[in-house]
């Protein structure tokens, strides 16, 4: 998977905006980087949306943050150039053909599609398997993208508790007035803090997934329909017109490459 580096500058670019007006402001972005509210907000937040998963969603965390990062590698237009591809060599050699050439697909859900049309399954039970595997893989990012969803809604109310504790130090701290202005300023940095994290950060975070389960599960719906329609005996041409449909106009090839082009 790629770097999709958006996300990334995105994020950046919110933050100095932030920072920008402070300055602005005639203050300084310096003041926000105290270690108790920090610490607070930011291990405080994991800590609390991990209490609402199993140890194994948390485990998987890692993989979760490179899918934020990343995008997916595979063009479309590829994918249906190896389908049209497949379609000619099964209509020339017939079905039991695909089965050697699907030890060239890397993608395990197309490979698996693929073996079971060359070994004559049912298309209602290729469906049925398959569909049952993008089933699968939209719960996965929904856990993915629902963690990152709670640490958006945790993130603030820490902050408030941050803020609660700093005051707690100021009232108790009434008689030094030298301390108070500095422990409020600090007292409030944590709120703020909760704020941006969640704004800034976690909730862009989730929705970022949620996008790419969206073009994921597209992506395998369109590969499903391709392999239906190869064992359907369709002709290539219908194919393509057909899984061009699941493209935006400006994403469509005039003439997608095939598997052996691509080689």
């Amino acid at each position: 998977m790629k770097l999709d580096r958006m996300t990334p500058i995105a994020v950046g670019g919110a933050l100095a905006a932030v920072f920008l007006s402070m300055i602005v402001d005639g203050s300084s972005p310096t003041l926000l980087f105290k270690p108790a509210p920090i610490i607070l907000v930011f291990g405080g937040t994991f800590a609390a949306a991990a209490a609402g998963f199993m140890k194994t969603d948390v485990k998987k965390i890692k993989n979760v943050i490179k899918a934020a990062l990343g995008v997916p590698e595979d063009d479309p237009n590829d994918e249906i150039g190896k389908l049209v591809s497949l379609a000619e060599l099964a209509r020339r050699d017939g079905l039991l053909a695909l089965d050697k050439a699907s030890e060239g697909v890397e993608d395990p859900f197309f490979r698996r599609g693929l073996e079971m049309t060359a070994d004559g399954v049912d298309p209602e039970e290729i469906q049925e398997i398959l569909e049952g595997e993008i089933i699968a893989l939209k719960e996965r990012h929904r856990m993915g993208a629902k963690f990152f969803g709670d640490m958006g809604g945790f993130s603030p109310t820490l902050g408030i508790i941050g803020t609660v504790i700093g005051l707690i130090h100021v009232l108790a701290n009434l008689s030094n007035p030298n301390v108070i202005g500095p422990a409020i300023g600090s007292a409030f940095t944590a709120t703020l803090w909760g704020v941006l994290a969640a704004n800034l950060l976690w909730l862009p975070v989730s929705n970022k997934l949620k996008r790419a389960s969206e073009i994921e599960v597209h992506h395998k719906r369109m590969v499903l329909e391709g392999l239906l329609a190869i064992q359907a005996g369709s002709s290539p041409r219908l194919i393509q017109a057909r899984l061009q449909s699941f493209l935006a106009a400006e994403e469509r090839s005039s003439s997608p490459r095939s598997s052996r082009e691509a080689a």
